[in-house]
């Protein structure tokens, strides 16, 4: 969307759909996934759909997936009223969390999206324990040739989840293992070992390209001086934190803290 006062603003995802009766009837669906808390999370959706309405003049339906970890905020809604004008939007909310009662249900699912909720809560659940998120992790994989899916449908979703469910490169290996191992009894080859290692490789070369773009950018000749830290780093978490924080941060060495200390 084109530059405003309030600056540019992106929308998760936005998708055309027709009406299952096949006639045509443009419908713009806006999706927002909220992971953390945001006390404007209302007034952006808000902005977000009236935006897309001012650039399609179409219908828009706002949906919004909270993914945060606090069970009390639930926003699904933003409005002001003065002088008989009334202005808002009431939109619908899913909270992940509220799956978390249902892990049966969504482990029997057909729904590919019910073991993608799965891996966030997994997630979730063992930030404190990377062992305990090695064997969730694995029992997921499992999960999903009970499921009977094609070999597509499971190397898609086992991609995401190794994805979203990072381990430290030792339990990494370790389950890549196991994966390997149990493929093998289901007469069912993935990428092999060497492959992914090189995936992710490239992943770190590619963050590494980001960061020296942004803060050639940002600070010049000084910023570009961090390169040879940077470069060092093998986590790709902690490359995607330096990317994020290079936008906030006013100095290169306020920036080099996240991973000096």
């Amino acid at each position: 969307m084109r530059a405003a006062e309030i600056g540019r603003r992106y929308v998760d995802m936005l998708l055309k759909v027709w009406l299952k009766g096949g006639q045509e009837q443009w419908v713009m669906i806006h999706i927002e996934v909220q992971a953390g808390e945001d006390a404007d999370f209302g007034l952006r959706m808000y902005i977000y759909n009236y935006r897309i309405f001012d650039r399609y003049n179409r219908e828009v339906a706002s949906f919004a997936i909270l993914a945060d970890d606090n069970p009390r905020w639930r926003p699904d809604s933003y409005g002001y009223a003065r002088w008989g004008t009334q202005v808002g939007i009431k939109f619908p909310a899913v909270k992940l969390l509220d799956y978390v009662p249902r892990r049966t249900e969504l482990e029997a699912s057909l729904n590919p999206f019910a073991t993608v909720v799965l891996a966030h809560l997994d997630t979730m659940q063992t930030r404190q324990d990377q062992h305990e998120r090695k064997d969730r992790k694995f029992r997921l994989i499992k999960g999903l040739y009970e499921r009977g899916w094609d070999r597509e449908q499971i190397e898609q979703l086992l991609h995401l989840i190794d994805w979203m469910m990072e381990l430290p490169e030792p339990l990494a290996d370790e389950w890549w293992q196991e994966v390997q191992e149990f493929a093998k009894e289901k007469h069912m080859p993935f990428i092999s070992t060497p492959e992914r290692i090189g995936a992710r490789r490239g992943l770190s070369q590619g963050l590494c390209r980001g960061i020296e773009a942004t803060l050639k950018v940002k600070f010049g000749e000084p910023g570009l001086q961090l390169m040879p830290e940077i470069r060092q780093i093998k986590d790709n978490e902690k490359l995607e934190a330096i990317l994020d924080a290079v936008g906030t941060a006013a100095t290169p060495e306020e920036l080099r803290r996240i991973w000096a200390g």
